[in-house]
């Protein structure tokens, strides 16, 4: 057989597979999470914090506000084990039999996140430990490192327990892992031999190592891996290869501590359980999706603490409105599905100032969570906490345990709309052809977010913001969004989007000049290409393996001080910048769209474009200040390929799912939406006021 058909049948097997994995997907999810129910809305209980007499009017209280299931367990190892090997089952089972008999299904969790005292002051070792030795202790949350042996093995007899007593409970939906894990930048006892066995089997040799990790530089040369420590990050010119591999190691310590969890829990339950953890949505992390165990991916969400100014005056009583919607199109294509584990239920005590949300904030939210797509919304909790480091954190109900708050209200009226919506819903519905002819993907590499944030070149450079330039764009175009990974098959993105992709190999560069060879439209930002996959400048001019990508060589770089900004010019009209420009030197045939104005380098090109094959590929080279320049060129591009976009204001966004258009408004205007003329309008009015929410059906 010569080597094209074997090509040709390697190649049908890769997609006969991909479809067969994407249909057993769709099958699970559906065994999961019924198409029909559109989505569902949950809230944590805490029946260790109450008196039990108490209990069954609460799960009362909580079917009578249309709560479809609870929460248990995440914090809860003390009570569970109140000593060691000695467990105690009888008040959780008495709660799981209180939230069947009211038709609350329920999701347990491991108690990973709060070791009770008895084993920590036993094995001390377990706590982490910071980078200036620093030991965590008892009395607080996460404060046992992932990268404890003892640890991590413990852990798993209490997590077998759990699943052995409740992995064929029926009422039991499914299982958080940990609550809400992060990176554990650990200095303890077991770290650095666990941090040297994962780099030898990361390079196998020292000699590997030393060449990645540059170490010729400042006589850095190992010649063992016993020899390495633990970076310090903390302190100047410590080697930038050895910070971004610590990274690296520690997201890799989280994600195998949640896949050893699920694993442990599978040899128990049944396959109608599902298995998930609950992020904090972070975009400089790796750990973030990298769990290959878990069914799915969920996130936690908080929107008014003090932080987000929003738009407006009063802006912070609604939130800033690229977090939601960047959290949903950041988690769903990471598993083909998510859920919110965690919305803000009403005012909270842990941020820097603490204001009530605008009534109606907490209602858009939850429609906001269910535009992206999520399967499920809990929120975090059913009753305000009387005591403990959350006093003053507002729950469904007050402090009298009974009386709604106005989050209670609103997360109930939301409840209602579901309900009315399951009876509008057209299992056969089709998302609008414009809107899908817009999908956009964003690239997202965490390697390469980490290694830019460590090495920056300027303090005027933040990379999220880098990236929201693009993404309040396309969202302002009423596109759907996905961000992206490398092994993502492109070719269903009509428009590609790499922002500062830094560090890239030959197989990346092969894999975008396909995508745009086949037709479709590549955008690289500044600051793309400039690295290998080691972090390390290519042995060649700045950029050049991409100079044939992008039609372009790139000469050099600037950046400029804060208090000189200088201008691009595009479409004749000037755009400020200060942080990244590259300076480029277009081939014949490369179009010219942008220019450099007022230094040495004025009116060389800044902004550039050519065809590739059926496709496009549109480099651009400068970071501007407000995102304006970036919105103008994508606009540009859009248009030039024909395909239909809107023109949405700041603070409204826009999605479309299951045959339902959903709209929410998070400026300070009124905006008045357009709608086709057959459009049905289900929720809300056309004129929408701030915190307002409009759904409709085609």
């Amino acid at each position: 057989m010569n080597y094209k058909i074997t090509a040709l049948y390697q190649q049908c097997f890769l997609a006969l597979l991909l479809l067969f994995s994407t249909a057993t997907f769709a099958q699970k999810m559906e065994q999961f999470f019924p198409s029909k129910d559109l989505t569902s809305v949950g809230v944590y209980y805490y029946p260790e914090h109450w008196d039990p007499a108490q209990w069954e009017r609460d799960f009362q209280n909580m079917e009578k506000m249309g709560f479809e299931f609870t929460h248990f367990g995440e914090f809860a190892w003390a009570q569970l084990e109140p000593e060691e090997g000695k467990y105690d089952f009888k008040w959780l089972d008495k709660s799981l039999e209180l939230a069947k008999k009211y038709h609350l299904k329920v999701i347990l969790c491991t108690s990973t996140a709060t070791p009770p005292v008895w084993l920590v002051r036993k094995h001390p070792d377990v706590l982490a430990t910071m980078e200036d030795g620093t030991k965590m202790d008892h009395g607080t949350r996460q404060h046992a490192t992932f990268s404890s042996n003892y640890y991590r093995s413990y852990s798993m007899k209490m997590i077998a327990e759990l699943a052995k007593r409740y992995g064929n409970d029926k009422n039991v939906i499914g299982w958080q892992i940990d609550n809400e894990p992060r990176r554990f930048l650990d200095y303890g006892q077991d770290a650095p031999q666990r941090f040297r066995n994962w780099l030898k089997e990361k390079y196998k040799t020292i000699d590997v190592l030393n060449e990645a990790w540059g170490n010729n530089f400042w006589s850095g040369t190992y010649s063992n891996f016993d020899e390495i420590n633990i970076p310090l990050h903390s302190v100047w010119g410590m080697n930038l290869h050895s910070q971004l591999d610590h990274y690296r190691f520690a997201d890799d310590e989280t994600a195998t501590f949640l896949d050893e969890q699920a694993k442990e829990i599978r040899k128990y339950s049944n396959s109608n359980q599902w298995v998930t953890s609950n992020y904090i949505p972070m975009y400089d992390v790796g750990y973030v999706g990298a769990s290959k165990e878990l069914d799915f991916v969920s996130y936690t969400r908080y929107m008014v603490y003090g932080s987000d100014l929003g738009i407006g005056p009063k802006g912070y009583r609604v939130g800033e409105y690229s977090r939601i919607a960047m959290a949903n199109d950041f988690f769903r294509p990471l598993k083909g599905a998510y859920g919110v584990m965690e919305l803000q239920p009403g005012q909270v005590n842990w941020g820097s100032i603490n204001p009530q949300p605008l009534p109606g904030a907490m209602r858009l939210w939850l429609w906001h969570v269910f535009a992206g797509g999520s399967k499920f919304t809990c929120t975090y909790r059913f009753r305000a906490p009387l005591y403990g480091y959350e006093q003053y954190h507002y729950g469904i109900v007050g402090t009298d345990g009974v009386t709604p708050t106005t989050g209670g209200q609103e997360f109930s009226q939301f409840i209602k709309d579901i309900n009315l919506l399951r009876k509008k819903h057209n299992p056969k519905a089709q998302l609008p052809k414009e809107y899908l002819q817009r999908k956009t993907g964003i690239l997202f590499n965490a390697d390469n977010v980490m290694g830019i944030n460590l090495n920056k070149q300027t303090n005027q450079w933040n990379t999220e913001n880098h990236f929201l330039k693009y993404y309040k764009t396309v969202k302002s175009f009423g596109a759907p969004v996905d961000f992206v990974r490398d092994t993502t098959d492109f070719s269903k993105y009509p428009v590609l989007i790499a922002p500062a992709y830094q560090m890239i190999d030959q197989q990346m560069i092969d894999k975008m000049t396909a995508y745009a060879q086949n037709g479709g439209n590549l955008v690289l930002s500044c600051r793309s290409g400039i690295q290998n996959r080691k972090g390390h400048l290519w042995e060649a001019k700045f950029y050049e393996p991409i100079w044939k990508l992008i039609g372009s060589e790139v000469e050099s770089y600037d950046l400029l001080m804060p208090q000189s900004p200088d201008k691009i010019k595009f479409n004749n009209q000037d755009f400020d910048w200060v942080s990244w420009g590259d300076l480029l030197k277009p081939n014949k045939g490369t179009e010219i769209w942008g220019t450099f104005q007022g230094d040495f380098y004025a009116g060389t090109p800044a902004v550039i474009s050519r065809k590739l094959g059926k496709g496009t590929v549109t480099y651009i080279g400068v970071d501007s200040k407000r995102g304006d320049l970036e919105k103008q060129v994508l606009t540009k591009l859009y248009q030039q390929q024909n395909i239909a976009i809107e023109n949405y204001p700041e603070g409204i966004m826009v999605e479309y799912r299951d045959g339902f258009g959903i709209a929410v408004n998070y400026s300070d205007k009124v905006y008045e939406m357009k709608l086709p003329a057959n459009a049905e309008i289900i929720i809300g009015t056309k004129s929408m006021k701030t915190a307002d929410v409009l759904v409709w059906k085609q």
